[in-house]
């Protein structure tokens, strides 16, 4: 379906039950709602099941000079507000981690819980280029110059997937040797309806701030760290735990050997899954 934040109109898939209890899947940077294909059939039989796709990425709208932290909350907020119809659950892969934990800082009776993957904590406010020292930050400025190329190619996404498989992980490796073969097609799928523009506040250091360091998070929440030895690791232990220790219900999981792509990896899907779903039904929510 499609609903509308302002000027943007943004795309939002929709599965299961219409009268189920929501949960919306927030994906990262770079990447689309299908993200979450493999994960959807899991909470289909409880859930009503709604992607965002954020703006600039997927099928929602390109945003010009608003791929911002309030702008990227605002879309989560068109969703719950104008979609989900009651309090939901909110899952998150990087962008969509941090987006989740704004969320839970700040709108927190929108929300039933939050499980925020690998989500950077600390993006925004430093003025310096965000990830200084991840080796991410080199993948995403490969991706600055090459996307727009690739899409201007007319390359198929079958092909483009062909050439991912065998291009050198920021986590190590080759994707084709740690990522599940559908994250590496979604990957390829998400880089064709991409506006590349998304990566430049993050490369230059001017996107703001996404959470204030002295709020909890106000629901029950769950922070799944990568492996923190891991080149591409965004979330730092240290720092979930600084705010699990002001949050109540709040818990810190690390997955000893996963990189930043931890529900596409190969070694690391199930355990996040699992992680997941047993973080709600210990809270009553896989009823």
């Amino acid at each position: 379906m499609k609903i509308r934040n302002g000027s943007i109109e943004l795309n939002v898939t929709d599965d299961g039950p219409p009268s189920a209890p929501p949960i919306l899947l927030m994906h990262g940077i770079t990447s689309y709602s299908g993200t979450w294909n493999w994960l959807v059939p899991d909470l289909t039989e409880r859930f009503r099941v709604l992607g965002l796709d954020f703006r600039g990425h997927g099928n929602s709208d390109r945003a010009g000079d608003q791929y911002s932290s309030s702008g990227y909350v605002s879309d989560a907020l068109a969703v719950l507000e104008q979609v989900a119809g009651q309090p939901a659950i909110v899952i998150g892969h990087s962008l969509g981690g941090v987006t989740t934990a704004a969320l839970a800082q700040r709108h927190p009776d929108l929300l039933r819980a939050a499980i925020m993957e690998d989500p950077p904590l600390g993006l925004g406010g430093s003025g310096k280029p965000a990830l200084e020292g991840n080796s991410l930050l080199a993948t995403f400025k490969l991706m600055r110059e090459s996307v727009p190329q690739l899409q201007a190619s007319g390359i198929t996404v079958d092909a483009l997937a062909g050439i991912l498989a065998g291009a050198p992980s920021a986590s190590g490796g080759t994707f084709g040797d740690s990522l599940h073969s559908d994250g590496i097609e979604q990957m390829a799928e998400s880089m064709l309806r991409l506006d590349a523009s998304v990566l430049d506040p993050v490369l230059t250091g001017d996107i703001e701030a996404f959470l204030d360091p002295a709020l909890p998070f106000a629901v029950p929440s769950l922070v799944v760290c990568a492996d923190p030895v891991k080149p591409d690791a965004v979330a730092s232990p240290e720092s979930a735990h600084t705010f699990a220790d002001i949050s109540p219900a709040t818990e810190v999981f690390v997955i000893e050997g996963a990189g930043h792509l931890i529900h596409d990896e190969l070694a690391s899907r199930d355990t996040f899954r699992n992680a997941a779903l047993d973080f709600l039904d210990r809270h009553g929510l896989m009823s």
